[in-house]
């Protein structure tokens, strides 16, 4: 028997590396085996992945040598930044999360140069700046760099991997339905009606499985000659209205959906008001594009389990907050 290809998987006790790690480990074909990337292999979600037979070693994408040294041997590599990630107000004076993703991707892509990286799957999403161009109507952010931060921050890290000349599928990815769980559960109305409250009008909105994102790595890592294209991935297209009735169905209570206006949604007193409006406009206004690029028949190509929105639904549903 031919020995296993390594993966390294940057982020593997996340959603996105996580689900990468777990389809490893759970894929009947036993093609790859799995090195687990974590800032902290003591704790109880890196522990468990090695209870389950990844390696799991430490790595800090802000730590160029940890990195280098977990990448070598490996065959492939996934490679995630978070621009959430909790940082200490001296970090956030240092630099924006933005720069810290840019200053991330490129360790990354150092790194698996000098590793000899076969294949790197980089997750990322569009880059919002050349739709928008210089529109007034919606707000610069990040000292007017940037429209939506945590979009266009990957996207102009895309070229990165190219310039050092890493071998690299980009795995563009969406919304994720494990967004209704917790950041954009349903709420209750004054009057008692569990609402969902998204800037989208009518005009639908891509989402996956975070799961699914993992599983559809897989695949990519199986096929050579995906390297240096981009596969944009989705489970789903769907309206609000479209969301709210299959939550609807699933919890069994209705669900409204509640499509604020762009500039009433920046109004919002949440400190991201402004970037995810920015965000839900550019899903809104280049739907036909975004949509159209996420084709579900290819993705399923790759990832046969790949879920649509009512799957998902039926495994998680008693997960969604209803109080």
């Amino acid at each position: 028997m031919s020995e296993k290809k390594l993966i390294a998987v940057v982020g593997a006790t996340g959603a996105q590396g996580g689900g990468l790690v777990r389809a490893i480990l759970e894929d009947p074909s036993e093609a790859f085996a799995v090195r687990a990337l974590t800032r902290s292999p003591e704790s109880a979600k890196s522990q468990a992945l090695a209870a389950a037979g990844a390696e799991v070693v430490a790595a800090d994408l802000d730590d160029e040598a940890s990195v280098r040294a977990a990448f070598e041997g490996v065959y492939g590599a996934f490679v995630v930044t978070n621009y959430w990630a909790p940082r200490t107000p001296e970090e956030e004076a240092a630099r924006t999360a933005a720069e810290m993703e840019l200053a991330q991707a490129e360790t990354a892509a150092r790194a698996a140069r000098d590793a000899g990286v076969q294949h790197l799957i980089w997750s990322t999403l569009e880059d919002t700046r050349p739709f928008f161009g210089d529109r007034d109507d919606v707000p610069s952010l990040d000292d007017g760099r940037y429209k939506v931060p945590h979009f266009d921050a990957k996207g102009e890290a895309d070229a990165l991997f190219t310039q050092y000349g890493v071998p690299t599928t980009n795995l563009r990815t969406t919304f994720y339905f494990d967004a209704f769980i917790g950041g954009m559960e349903p709420t209750r109305d004054t009057d008692g009606t569990l609402a969902i409250t998204m800037p989208m009008a009518d005009k639908p909105l891509s989402g996956i499985a975070s799961d699914d994102i993992g599983r559809t790595a897989l695949a990519v890592f199986t096929r050579p000659d995906l390297i240096g294209t981009t596969i944009s991935i989705a489970g789903d297209h769907l309206t609000g209205s479209e969301y709210a009735a299959a939550l609807t169905g699933a919890l069994g209570e209705k669900v409204a959906y509640r499509p604020l206006p762009w500039d009433e949604y920046r109004a919002l007193p949440f400190p991201l008001a402004t970037e995810f409006s920015n965000m839900f406009q550019f899903y809104a206004e280049d739907h036909e594009r975004s949509t159209g690029d996420r084709n579900l028949d290819k993705v399923r190509e790759l990832n046969p389990a790949l879920q649509s929105f009512t799957d998902w639904l039926s495994k998680h549903k008693d997960a969604i907050p209803t109080v």
